[in-house]
């Protein structure tokens, strides 16, 4: 009886003695456990990120000596690439390679290009450069290989757009308010633009004051230029004139607060004319000089005697002879930003004069040949801020008023700007 008894309390006090020794060992161990965590803890307490390596042009700076510079007076691609030993059949590749994305000939004395070298294994000596990068503007850029692979790139910076709202009076001119007040000058060109057929921009005084809402441009913290300008208040002798940029039958124009457009649309010719005998060229043989030049005009071939027009309303500023060849001309001034020419007229419209006014459609002259030209035509020019432009892309938006059935979506879509450009003036919102 007794041996059946102690067998099983031997078993039993085996099995209480291992699952106690088992207990304790998962103790421990979870503590020891827990204590390393604490400490894993701590260690990542302790453990800084570094921050990411410099970038140039998407490259990793520290993996490449850098040399940069800038493009001087008569250098252009081959000259630039064949002083740091690029072989001149690299540099064909390159030229040709270029072609869909950048005309190698308009690299620009004063851009900026940077080569990149890879880092020698040998220290006395650098190895020739792996990569050339010519900055095209300030956002975009060409990544040439100088391998045999040619390989290149556009690319572009990354860009910034942000919504600004600039201030300022003025107290000499508008360009120098821009940078009085720390803004884009390139702000003063559109405003003018913007408000060409409302404000008299050589006749502004001290005291006008404007406020305008854009979006500007930035790269790497720089501003680069206006990309928007959504709404302007100019205040030019006491008067407020609005502006604000809408889109209305798929076209953006500026209106005012009335829905009325800013600006007057020209002619879209300043006669009628049986063709086009030459186009607006920044080089084109003379027939007569048997030279090549700039024809910075359009030449409508005409009858003589046909009648010539004002493209659009203002006033005389020179009725003159042109010794250089335009013979009789007429130049007329629209605005503070655009003025119009016509030459080789055969006579001029009566009763006109230096200074005197004249509407659009207004008869100003006849065409003829006089001057250097082989036969009868208008030699007619348009120059915005002084500078020619093509009279065939000039810009011409709508003139039409906002139409009655956008005008509530009008109203409402200007109502934010209004309240954002009257704050801090203590101006009455339009109505």
């Amino acid at each position: 009886m007794k041996k059946k008894i102690v067998i099983p309390l031997i078993v039993v006090v085996s099995t209480l003695l291992f699952v106690t020794i088992f207990l304790l060992s998962k103790y421990f161990i979870a503590k020891y456990r827990d204590k390393s965590a604490i400490e894993d803890l701590s260690l990542i307490e302790d453990f800084t990120l570094l921050p990411p390596p410099p970038m140039i042009y998407g490259f990793i700076e520290d993996s490449f000596y850098v040399e940069q510079d800038i493009v001087k007076r008569n250098e252009n691609l081959a000259s630039i690439l064949l002083s740091r030993n690029v072989d001149y059949s690299v540099i064909q590749l390159l030229a040709n390679n270029c072609k869909p994305l950048f005309d190698v000939k308009r690299i620009r004395a004063g851009n900026n290009y940077t080569f990149l070298y890879n880092l020698p294994t040998n220290s006395d000596l650098l190895e020739k450069p792996a990569y050339f990068i010519y900055e095209i503007d300030n956002i975009d850029f060409l990544i040439m290989e100088l391998n045999d692979s040619g390989i290149v790139t556009r690319l572009q910076k990354p860009i910034e757009i942000i919504r600004t709202i600039g201030a300022g009076e003025i107290s000499s001119s508008l360009w120098n308010a821009m940078k009085e007040n720390e803004l884009n000058p390139m702000l003063a060109v559109q405003l003018s633009d913007i408000y060409a057929w409302t404000v008299d921009f050589f006749g502004i005084e001290k005291g006008d004051y404007f406020r305008v809402i854009f979006d500007e441009i930035f790269v790497e913290g720089n501003s680069v230029g206006i990309k928007t300008i959504h709404a302007a208040l100019f205040n030019h002798r006491g008067k407020e004139f609005f502006a604000f940029q809408y889109e209305q039958d798929t076209i953006w124009g500026f209106f005012d607060e009335n829905g009325q457009s800013l600006r007057k649309a020209f002619l879209k010719a300043p006669l009628n004319f049986s063709r086009i005998s030459s186009r607006f060229s920044h080089s084109r043989y003379h027939p007569i000089l048997k030279i090549s030049r700039p024809h910075h005009g359009v030449d409508y071939a005409a009858p003589e005697g046909t009648p010539v027009y004002a493209i659009g309303d203002g006033h005389i500023i020179e009725k003159a002879w042109d010794s250089k060849g335009g013979g009789n001309y007429l130049k007329i001034k629209h605005n503070s930003v655009y003025t119009s020419v016509y030459m080789h007229l055969s006579g001029f419209a009566k009763g006109l004069n230096k200074g005197s006014s004249v509407r659009q459609g207004d008869l100003i002259g006849y065409v003829g040949k006089t001057g250097l030209a082989t036969g009868p035509h208008l030699d007619f020019r348009i120059f915005k801020n002084g500078s020619p432009v093509d009279p065939l892309k000039v810009d011409a938006p709508p003139v039409e008023p906002i139409k009655e059935a956008e005008m509530e979506d009008f109203l409402k879509f200007i109502a934010p700007l209004n309240e954002e450009l009257c704050k801090e003036v203590n101006l009455q919102e339009p109505d």
